[in-house]
C-alpha cells in the first residue's frame, strides 16, 4: 500500500472531509502546489479553485474552494476553506447566475468595502466557471 497523508478540509460550517490520501493539489496563492507524504511544513493562503484528491495514482474527488489557508506538515494537510463544493454539484446555470448577482452588485456599491466584497464575488464566481469548462 503506497505512503498516505491525513488530508482535512474544513468550511466554516463542519469538517468536510478527512481522510489518507496519496496526494492533494491545492490551488495555492502562488500556483498550485502538491502536498505527499513527508512534505516539508508549509502555510499557504488557497485561491479560488479547485483542489484535486489522488488516491491509487489517479484525481478521485475534485472540490472547488473559494479561498482559504492551507496548512501542510509531514503527516498532514489542512485546508481552511471559506468555502466548498463538490466540482460535481456545481451547475453551469448557478454559476452564472451568481456571476451576474455579483456583477450587479458591484454596479450598485457605494462604499469601498461593499466594492471589494463584490468583486471577490465576481472573480469566485469567474473561478467556479472555469473550473467547469
Amino acid at each position: 500500500m503506497a505512503e498516505t497523508l491525513e488530508f482535512e478540509l474544513v468550511s466554516p460550517s463542519k469538517l468536510l472531509i478527512s481522510q489518507p490520501v496519496e496526494m492533494v493539489v491545492v490551488p495555492g496563492s502562488e500556483g498550485n502546489f502538491g502536498a505527499l507524504p513527508q512534505h516539508a511544513p508549509m502555510l499557504s493562503t488557497v485561491r479560488p479553485g479547485v483542489i484535486d484528491i489522488y488516491q491509487k495514482g489517479a484525481v478521485v474527488n475534485r472540490i472547488f474552494v473559494a479561498g482559504g489557508f492551507a496548512e501542510v506538515t509531514e503527516t498532514r494537510c489542512t485546508v481552511l476553506a471559506e468555502e466548498a463544493v463538490p466540482l460535481a454539484d456545481l451547475s453551469r446555470d448557478a454559476v452564472q447566475a451568481r456571476l451576474t448577482a455579483a456583477r450587479e452588485a458591484l454596479q450598485e456599491a457605494d462604499q469601498p468595502l461593499e466594492k471589494a466584497q463584490a468583486k471577490n464575488r465576481i472573480a469566485v464566481a469567474e473561478a467556479m466557471l472555469a473550473a467547469l469548462s
